[in-house]
């Protein structure tokens, strides 16, 4: 969407405040022994009490309130009574929500606990470009611009992009225009950020897939080539200078 007044801008803050307090706090939550469920369920207790929907359960029918994805699993995990945390694993918890009409998106990969299986480099290296790459957006950048930008960042840390998983637009709706802000140089995509539009960002960083790949359950998604990934995501707002990013309290960055 484009921010034309007042009133749709405070929408967003307020949508984007739900999901970004939600994800921090089921962030905090977490430790090892609970399962993927009991996780969800609080993080749908939280959404509720700000009057927030579940984006992914109301606009598709996932059966979860929010996507966990556990170690190998790259996104959309479902939350599961089965699936139980361990110390040292690879989490990522996304989180979108709609409220009052507004829907607002954001994720966070991290490590539960100790770094026993050393998947702290890749958690940094994800965070780290997504800052770089939202501090780069202003209205008239081409979007082929910063996907150039993250595969160029993550490949001088040694890492790949998973060039099927996209950042995407937002604001009535979850998924909006501009449809596919990709990882890596499209450069088929001539469209530019325009002032004022609200996008969801996303970082999809790789140690060894460059495609992600549906499972049975048909959710959840892997890499092609197995490895971990790690995902963060900010709801901002795009400006002739620095952006307006509405999803900056959920910690990502401290």
């Amino acid at each position: 969407m484009s921010i034309t007044k007042e009133t749709e801008l405070l929408g967003m803050k307020k949508a984007s405040e739900a999901v970004a307090h939600t994800l921090k706090e089921m962030r905090n939550y977490a430790q090892p022994g609970m399962t993927t469920k009991h996780l969800d369920n609080y993080g749908a207790k939280i959404l509720s009490d700000f009057g927030a929907r579940s984006a992914p359960n109301l606009a598709y029918g996932f059966p979860g309130c929010t996507c966990i994805s556990v170690n190998n699993e790259f996104c959309h995990g479902i939350p599961s009574n089965k699936r139980i945390l361990k110390e040292g694993d690879l989490i990522n918890i996304d989180v979108s929500a709609e409220l009052d009409g507004f829907w607002s998106d954001n994720g966070n990969s991290f490590v539960l606990g100790e770094d026993i299986n050393q998947h702290q480099k890749l958690i940094d290296a994800s965070k780290q470009i997504l800052h770089k790459a939202i501090f780069h957006i202003k209205g008239g950048v081409r979007i082929s611009e910063i996907g150039q930008l993250i595969e160029t960042e993550a490949k001088k840390r040694g890492f790949k992009v998973i060039k099927n998983l996209t950042g995407h637009g937002i604001g009535r709706s979850l998924h909006e225009e501009p449809r596919e802000i990709a990882n890596y140089k499209d450069r088929f995509n001539t469209t530019r950020f325009k002032k004022n539009c609200v996008v969801a960002i996303e970082t999809f960083i790789s140690t060894t897939s460059t495609f992600s790949e549906t499972l049975n359950d048909g959710w959840t998604m892997v890499g092609n080539k197995g490895g971990f990934m790690a995902q963060h995501e900010h709801t901002i707002v795009v400006t002739d200078e620095k952006p307006m990013i509405l999803t900056e309290m959920n910690g990502v960055w401290n």
